[in-house]
């Protein structure tokens, strides 16, 4: 199975730079990935560097805890399309799912998604789903499935997840087949991305994307 097809190049480590922005498109045009995610300072540069690649242009907004005001996120998401982004990935809001404000969160999406939507552009989700149970999950999905969300991404990368296979496989379970899944956990290798496709990826977010593709090169 070869699997660039299915890799987000992505570079949103805490001291990224724009040498690191350069050569994460230049891999995704090289490779002819899908997508790149970089931190929404560098969403210009990035759009400069695949221009007419057809490369999809990602950024993260309440990156990593996604627990900031509505206000906050809806500033980051008007910059980022200010900047031409192609895809918005929203962090969702665990302190309020914690405290059972689902009102909270239905005023959070239902504030964003207008914006992002008159503008022709795409939206993730992203779950942190080591810091959440079952329930919560599900009651997740049936959210923002009824919301019409494009992606729902299973963690930021930022927390380490033993269970991302079985949380992945959750979330497929209770979540419109029309939604696809991207999966932002270590990616550690080709094995480990087949498992994730199996039970239900159609992206990984990755920073090791090299690393995926040579093994991936050697077993096809």
């Amino acid at each position: 199975m070869r699997i660039e097809k299915y890799i987000e190049h992505t570079a949103l480590k805490p001291d990224t730079c724009i040498g690191d922005i350069k050569a994460v498109c230049k891999v995704a045009i090289e490779y002819k990935l899908p997508g790149v995610s970089v931190p929404p300072l560098y969403v210009k540069k990035a759009k400069i560097c695949t221009a007419k690649t057809g490369i999809n242009i990602s950024t993260v907004i309440g990156y990593p805890f996604g627990y900031c005001a509505i206000e906050a996120k809806i500033a980051e998401i008007v910059m980022a399309i200010i900047d031409d982004v192609d895809e918005i990935k929203m962090v969702i809001n665990l302190s309020a799912i914690k405290n059972n404000d689902w009102q909270f969160l239905a005023n959070e999406i239902n504030t964003a998604l207008p914006i992002i939507r008159n503008r022709g552009k795409k939206i993730t989700v992203i779950f942190e789903t080591s810091l959440l149970t079952a329930a919560e999950i599900i009651s997740a999905c049936d959210m923002y499935g009824a919301a019409g969300v494009d992606f729902i991404q299973v963690d930021t990368g930022f927390i380490e997840n033993k269970l991302v296979i079985e949380n992945l496989a959750l979330i497929r379970k209770n979540l419109a087949a029309s939604i696809q899944i991207k999966v932002g956990a270590d990616i550690k290798n080709y094995t480990f991305a087949k498992e994730l496709i199996k039970a239900g990826a159609n992206y990984f977010c990755c920073n090791n994307s090299l690393k995926l593709i040579a093994e991936s090169l050697q077993k096809n």
